[in-house]
């Protein structure tokens, strides 16, 4: 059996993250906070090291100081370890001048890295996922099929399947067609490949094992195909043994705002189907050495709070509070994601960092380091809604109101539908 230090996982930074914008303004989507105090990026990275998969690289290229940052001060494994993260960026070369065209075209741009790893095989990740997976299942299907290919497939239901590639399973394993997000329902059809009316379909998670020598082969042969699930997996099946590898467990996309917003209010439940809690296989993350948060006479219900925190008097309800957010008294917080800051003020010049004083704030999302005056009032717009007021540092997406980063709004401001 090969071993798992032959594997070289290949993390996919994504593009401009359009549609997570505004949390994308200043940064890549895998740096996004989620969950008060982790980073999108943590997920991939933290089932690679639960998976003892030691050699990671990111590909990265739009917005990706603050990642960057956030690789450098978390991920440093000791001297006398093997492993290593690394960030691969986008850069010019004799051969190409090009950025990243897709996820198959950035990997086809760090060819020479990639071989330079000596890995034999390449584990292909996105950045922007949240689920808890262990890759060594994977790595020894696809071993235990001889398998050129394997992809990660999880069980869609007939209402998911416009929105998923779908793929032809036979009753061995191999995968041996291929539809991207079918809508035509005669399609869908020729594309069942589970005996059950609930969930008929098998998805690609965009999760992807290869063997080395086919991944370079593929991206030599094919130097139009730039993405994966669109263009190289497709035509792998006409020419190569690719398998399907079953995952049964909670995995979602964090590609829109809706999507993210939805997924972190989600975690605040006790029975969320994704839990953090897990000694066994751990979400790491930077080791920020805060001190508890301290919450004074306030009434907190489904909330999850992060570390470094004060809560003055107020009233919060299905809602994130990350690190080191300042509440003000006399607020009120519903279905709200606050980000936090990333530092403790000292000399405070006009409005603080934080929540001010008696806010009514529902339905929003505050990105990190956002001045919010007193006497704020924020709520929902109608689902569909999408305003961008940039002059008044605020925008709507789907109904959410996000304030993006380093945002000041005013007291008194009221941002809700007329």
């Amino acid at each position: 059996m090969p071993s798992l230090n032959d594997i070289l996982a290949v993390i996919l930074g994504g593009g401009r993250g359009a549609r997570l914008y505004p949390l994308t303004q200043m940064r890549s989507k895998p740096a996004v906070p989620i969950a008060g105090k982790y980073r999108l990026i943590d997920i991939p990275i933290s089932n690679c090291i639960n998976s003892e998969i030691f050699k990671i690289a990111i590909l990265t290229q739009f917005n990706s100081v603050s990642l960057h940052r956030h690789i450098t001060r978390t991920y440093n494994f000791d001297a006398f370890h093997s492993g290593w993260v690394q960030i691969w960026a986008a850069e010019q070369t004799v051969e190409s001048a090009d950025w990243y065209q897709g996820t198959a075209d950035a990997v086809r741009k760090q060819t020479l890295e990639i071989m330079s790893s000596g890995a034999k095989h390449v584990l292909i990740l996105a950045g922007d996922h949240l689920y808890r997976m262990n890759y060594k299942a994977m790595a020894e299907y696809h071993w235990a099929n001889n398998a050129d290919i394997t992809v990660a497939v999880q069980p869609v239901t007939t209402e998911e399947a416009p929105r998923f590639g779908i793929l032809k399973r036979e009753a061995d394993g191999r995968i041996s067609s291929f539809v991207e997000k079918p809508k035509d329902p005669e399609v869908q059809k020729k594309f069942v490949s589970r005996d059950d009316p609930a969930r008929p379909f098998l998805g690609s998670m965009g999760i992807y094992l290869f063997r080395t020598k086919v991944l370079m082969k593929l991206l030599k042969s094919f130097p139009d195909h730039d993405d994966f699930g669109g263009d190289i997996i497709p035509e792998a099946i006409k020419s190569h043994e690719v398998y399907g590898f079953d995952f049964n467990g909670y995995w979602q996309d964090i590609g829109t705002i809706r999507s993210f917003y939805e997924t972190g209010l989600m975690l605040t439940k006790p029975d969320s189907p994704f839990n953090f809690h897990d000694e066994k296989e751990p979400i790491y993350t930077d080791t920020r050495f805060l001190p508890g948060s301290i919450v004074e006479d306030s009434r907190l219900k489904d909330v999850l709070l992060a570390e470094g925190c004060r809560i003055l008097r107020s009233d919060i309800t299905h809602s994130i509070v990350g690190i080191r957010s300042q509440i003000a008294a006399g607020c009120v917080i519903k279905d709200t994601i606050v980000m936090g800051s990333d530092y403790y003020e000292r000399n405070i010049k006009g409005l603080p960092i934080g929540i001010g004083a008696n806010c009514h704030i529902e339905g929003a999302i505050l990105d990190k380091n956002v001045r919010i005056g007193s006497d704020v009032v924020i709520r929902p717009f109608p689902r569909g809604t999408d305003i961008d007021q940039e002059n008044e540092k605020w925008h709507v997406r789907d109904g959410i109101v996000v304030i993006p980063k380093d945002a000041e709004i005013e007291s008194g401001t009221k941002i809700a539908p007329e």
